[in-house]
C-alpha cells in the first residue's frame, strides 16, 4: 500500500463529492432517512415513552423536581441509545468482514447505518440541551456533540475509516452504568446499598474494558500496521484532512459523578 495511491483514492472521493447534494445516490438518501428517523424517534422517547414508562416502574419518579425529570428522561434515552448502537457495533466487529479486513476503505454500509442512528441521537440531544439549558445545559457536551458530528460527517460522506468509527462506539457500553449511578443517587439509594455497589463494580469493569483495555488491541492490530504501511497518514492527511483518530469519540455519556 503506497502513499501516492492512497492520496489518489482520497482525491477521487472528494472529487466525486464536490457537487454536494445535487444528486444523492439511493444509499445516501437511505442514510439521511435513518438519521431523520433516529432524530424523531429519540425525541419521542424523551417526551413520551420515558415519562410514561418511568412513572409505572419507578415509584420515586413522580416525586422528582421538573429539572430532575428532564435529566432522568435524557439519561433514559441515553441508555437506550448506548445499548442499541453498542450491540450493533459488536455485531459489525464480529461479522462484517469487509470493514475488518480493510479498516480504512472497507465497505462502510453497516457502519454508516450505525453512525446515522448516532447522528440523529446527537442532534436530538443537542436540541434538548439548548431547550432545557437550565436543567441539563453544559457547554462541554455541546462541544463534544459538535466534534462528534464533525467526525461522523467524514464517515457518512466519504466512508473513511469505518473500522475505527465503529471501534470507538464500543465506549458506549459504559454509559448505562454511569446513568444508573445517577438514577440510584436521585432516588436516594445509599452508596453502600447492594444495587449501588453492584452497579459501581460493573461500571468500573465495563469502563476499563471498553475504554482502556481495548486500546492496545486496536493499536497493535490496525493502527501501527496501517501507519507504518503509509496508508493511514495519507488517508487522514488528504483533502480537508481531519484528525479522525482524535475525533471519533464514543457518543453521549452523561456526568461521571465524583
Amino acid at each position: 500500500m503506497h502513499c501516492a495511491s492512497s492520496e489518489g483514492s482520497v482525491e477521487r472521493v472528494w472529487q466525486s463529492q464536490k457537487w454536494g447534494w445535487m444528486a444523492m445516490d439511493p444509499f445516501s438518501q437511505l442514510i439521511l432517512t435513518i438519521s431523520v428517523t433516529s432524530f424523531f424517534t429519540f425525541q419521542w422517547l424523551f417526551h413520551k415513552v420515558s415519562p410514561w414508562v418511568s412513572t409505572r416502574i419507578s415509584p420515586g419518579f413522580p416525586g422528582l423536581s421538573d429539572k430532575q425529570k428532564v435529566e432522568w428522561n435524557s439519561r433514559t434515552v441515553s441508555t437506550f441509545h448506548a445499548l442499541l448502537v453498542g450491540i450493533f457495533c459488536l455485531s459489525i466487529l464480529y461479522f462484517d468482514d469487509a470493514v475488518n479486513e480493510d479498516p480504512v476503505w472497507g465497505d462502510p454500509t453497516l457502519v454508516k447505518t450505525n453512525v446515522a442512528i448516532t447522528t440523529g441521537y446527537l442532534i436530538s440531544d443537542l436540541l434538548l440541551i439548548f431547550y432545557y439549558w437550565k436543567a441539563i445545559g453544559d457547554k462541554f457536551f455541546v462541544v463534544h456533540h459538535l466534534a462528534a458530528l464533525y467526525a461522523y460527517y467524514y464517515v457518512l460522506g466519504v466512508g473513511m475509516l469505518p473500522y475505527f468509527a465503529n471501534f470507538r462506539l464500543l465506549a458506549e457500553f459504559s454509559t448505562p452504568c454511569v446513568n444508573q449511578r445517577w438514577f440510584f443517587e436521585v432516588l436516594g439509594y445509599p452508596k453502600s446499598s447492594r444495587p449501588n455497589m453492584a452497579n459501581g463494580v460493573a461500571m468500573a469493569v465495563v469502563f476499563f474494558v471498553v475504554r482502556i483495555a481495548v486500546m492496545p488491541v486496536l493499536l497493535q492490530s490496525h493502527v501501527c500496521s496501517l501507519w507504518h504501511g503509509g496508508l493511514l497518514p495519507c488517508a487522514v492527511g488528504g483533502p480537508r484532512g481531519v484528525d479522525l483518530l482524535q475525533h471519533l469519540p464514543g457518543c453521549h455519556e452523561h456526568y461521571v459523578d465524583a
